[in-house]
């Protein structure tokens, strides 16, 4: 490796835990999980000294509300004069992750820890249980030093209005508009997500650190039950992300030069090669077409040009995983076959989705298994909000011949797709472009459309009609006539 800028940013840690605590007061919260870890990161990269000599401290945010939980994490492993940083709900991960490696490459930081963690089965079971759980308070006025946060909201005024907020509603309307496209009748097309969801559910098998490493089948996967209901068609609960966990993972970047310095074997260094994201945010009811998600595509060519390697030709993957079509839609864009295995972790049914970290997890267990590869590459995808941002990450166990880059390219994807106009207060007839129905323990409670009027302009509407929900559950309705009336419900034609 000699020639090497001694900048390089280099992953040289990397830890995972998970905590099934049934008492909430003996559980760890989630900035010690966070602490946790980090230690593991430290101990596999083998100087801990690498936490103290931390610059930066980079966290997502999470259900929790410490104002700056980089800062309870700085005083506990002895980094006082660490500069922190909060990624809001809404920033990709992939973001925090190339900010990581930025700081390293610009000489601006020569030692970046990331981590996120979470504990929300610990709340739940306090909740269950009436006991406490004790959280770490800050002081009034501790702020972190730098702020991430999106742009604008991810949601549009209309679907707040309809009360269609639910990331598991919208992809599950994705999931119809996509099932409408490749022209399934139902029954092909619960086999069809029954088994990629499958296929995930083998990989969390292999993964130490899975919340939920059960064996199931397909056809148990997509079948509503007691301990399965649907909750949006066509999701059942394990067709759904798993965020009552209590999961961390802590990451350690460095530069070239103190992995040297510290005698950090080769065997530890993952290099990071490109990170491409779209920013561009076009809420779920604006995008022109409902089943196509064009800022994967973009990123994915962006990293391909910076690397000379395409998405689909990396060797081992990890795509985003909250639901089937959110891992659907990567494949059709990046050109990733059906042969392939998408998942290294098990994915977030089964692995675990801890609300906005998700991508750190992946993160540990995609290094682990470059790795036990020496010379693949591996990559890693990221969303945000309702695949309304898109993040494509490019890793190896090998140097890049090219130094590390970071490219945005929203302003490209806002120019490719546009912006379809949305009216909150259209009636009359137009034509279903997608739909779902949410459930309420199991029952169905609301049926929801998005429809298009003829000259393009769309509204959103919702019905809890019996007869209306149990034709939504029936038939695809995409493509059907359908009519708003005055109070925003809606009726298909006969």
């Amino acid at each position: 490796m000699d020639g090497l800028d001694p900048r390089t940013p280099v992953l040289v840690g990397v830890g995972a835990v998970r905590q099934r605590e049934e008492h909430p007061a003996a559980a760890l919260e989630p900035t010690a999980l966070m602490v946790a870890a980090l230690e593991r990161a430290a101990a596999d990269a083998g100087p801990r000294e690498l936490l103290a000599q931390a610059d930066r401290i980079l966290v997502p945010r999470g259900f929790w509300d410490y104002p700056d939980p980089a800062r309870v994490i700085a005083e506990v492993i002895g980094a006082p004069r660490v500069r922190t940083l909060v990624a809001e709900v809404g920033v990709l991960q992939s973001t925090i992750l190339a900010g990581a490696a930025s700081a390293v490459l610009s000489g601006e930081a020569r030692v970046v820890l990331v981590a996120g963690g979470e504990a929300k089965y610990r709340a739940l079971r306090a909740l269950l249980t009436g006991i406490a759980a004790p959280i770490t308070r800050q002081a009034d006025g501790i702020v972190p030093d730098d702020v991430l946060r999106p742009h604008q909201d991810v949601l549009h005024p209309v679907e707040m209005a309809r009360g269609f907020v639910l990331p598991v509603a919208q992809f599950a309307m994705i999931e119809q508009a996509l099932r409408h496209e490749e022209g399934l009748d139902a029954t092909t097309h619960h086999r069809r997500i029954g088994s990629l969801w499958a296929g995930f559910n083998r990989a969390a098998a292999d993964n130490p650190v899975a919340w939920s490493p059960e064996p199931l089948s397909a056809e148990e996967i997509v079948t509503p039950s007691a301990r399965n209901p649907m909750i949006a068609f066509p999701y059942t609960k394990r067709l759904t992300s798993q965020w009552n966990v209590d999961q961390a993972a802590g990451l350690i970047f460095c530069s070239l030069a103190v992995a040297r310095e510290l005698g950090i074997p080769e065997s530890r260094w993952v290099f990071p090669w490109a990170v491409a994201e779209s920013n561009h945010m076009l809420p779920l009811v604006e995008r022109p077409l409902v089943c196509r998600s064009p800022g994967f595509a973009v990123a994915g060519e962006r990293v391909a040009a910076r690397t000379g390697i395409a998405p689909a030709a990396a060797d081992l993957l990890d795509l985003y995983s909250c639901f089937p079509a959110a891992v659907r839609l990567q494949c059709r864009e990046l050109g990733i076959g059906p042969d392939r295995s998408l998942t290294v972790t098990g994915g977030m049914t089964f692995a675990g989705g801890p609300l906005n970290n998700f991508v750190l997890q992946a993160m540990v267990r995609m290094a682990e298994r470059l790795r036990a590869a020496p010379g693949c590459t591996g990559l890693v995808t990221a969303v945000s909000g309702v695949a309304t941002k898109q993040g494509v990450t490019l890793w190896a166990s090998r140097p890049p011949e090219r130094p590390f880059s970071y490219d945005d390219v929203g302003s490209e994807v806002a120019r490719m797709i546009g912006r379809v106009p949305v009216d909150g207060e259209r009636t009359g007839a137009g034509r279903v472009v997608a739909t779902t129905v949410l459930h309420d323990r199991g029952e169905p409670s609301q049926g929801v459309a998005l429809i298009a009027f003829a000259d393009g302009t769309r509204n959103l509407a919702v019905t809890q009609d019996d007869r209306e929900m149990a034709r939504l559950l029936a038939i695809d309705a995409c493509g059907l006539a359908a009519t708003i009336a005055n109070d925003a419900t809606f009726t298909l034609a006969e």
